[in-house]
């Protein structure tokens, strides 16, 4: 796999200002209060996550478990004919761990009509397909369970836009999307996931073999110190290549954060009114109803 940072260079000035370490105990209380705040928002009390196996949607999981109470999240186990069986075992871990209810809802047979209809589809469209079909499945159990669906994407893939529109990006409500996936592991470690899913190559698991890093042609920890000066610190590209970045990689990451804003916004509407959904009216206020 081709690396861009194999020759990063920190100035000694910058090494101490990429820090991504946390408090873990700190967060940790911040996101389970708000999820719990959330949640009690709405009107409800439960939550649904889609749980794969992996260490996003373990924290996310975890996380809501803490804050409303094991009995009160329901894990959605969601494999296709091809997911890596370790991945429904790791699930398995973490709802034991846990003790809560779960279901398990095999994706195939959904998925493979569609995907029938053109044998020759990418790789990429079958996944979207099945990560879109395993959303259609999250808020169908919350309906029936009547609990909002808990994010799982973390604050790296939403800035890289890697992630499926309407599919693994849709939720009710997301905890970790201002966690980098170095952050995560952080907290992974605090609230006890097991160690398998700490180690365990990062993966959507949507064809054999896939993993994140490799189709990203970067690993986590290179690309989460770049978006920590981009986005955190607001250096300009140049200043990052300054830094000691190689350039072709800053280039080509500011790409892929600039080319998928639309994937972190609500879609535009065209303003014809004087109060426009999403720009002028924001939230209703007490109307004295």
């Amino acid at each position: 796999m081709k690396r861009w940072l194999e020759n990063w260079r920190w100035k000694p000035s910058l090494t101490q200002m990429i820090d991504l370490s946390i408090n873990t105990d700190l967060v940790r209380s911040i996101l389970v209060n708000f999820i719990r705040a959330e949640i009690t928002r709405a009107g409800l009390s439960r939550a649904v996550v889609n749980l794969s196996g992996g260490i996003d949607s373990a924290v996310s999981f975890a996380l809501a478990a803490e804050a409303l109470g094991a009995q009160n999240v329901l894990a959605v186990r969601l494999p296709y004919k091809t997911s890596a069986p370790d991945s429904l075992e790791h699930a398995r871990m973490l709802i034991d761990q846990w003790g809560t209810p779960s279901v398990t809802i095999p994706i195939t047979e959904m998925v493979d009509p569609l995907i029938a209809r053109e044998p020759e589809m990418s790789q990429v469209r079958k996944g979207n397909i099945m990560a879109r079909a395993r959303m259609i499945v999250a808020y169908d159990q919350s309906e029936a369970f009547k609990g909002l669906v808990i994010g799982t994407g973390n604050k790296t893939e939403i800035l890289l836009g890697y992630t499926t529109l309407h599919g693994d990006s849709a939720c009710a409500l997301n905890p970790i999307g201002d966690l980098y996936k170095t952050q995560v592991r952080q907290l992974a470690r605090a609230l006890n996931i097991p160690p398998v899913i700490l180690e365990k190559a990062p993966s959507a698991d949507l064809w054999q073999g896939q993993t994140d890093e490799g189709e990203l042609g970067f690993t986590y920890e290179e690309v989460d110190k770049l978006l920590y000066l981009l986005v955190d610190q607001r250096y300009s590209p140049q200043e990052c290549v300054e830094a000691g970045c190689d350039e072709k990689f800053v280039r080509s990451v500011l790409e892929r954060i600039r080319r998928n804003q639309f994937k972190r916004v609500m879609p535009p509407v065209a303003k014809i009114s004087s109060r426009t959904v999403g720009c002028d009216f924001l939230y209703m206020r007490d109307w004295g109803t």
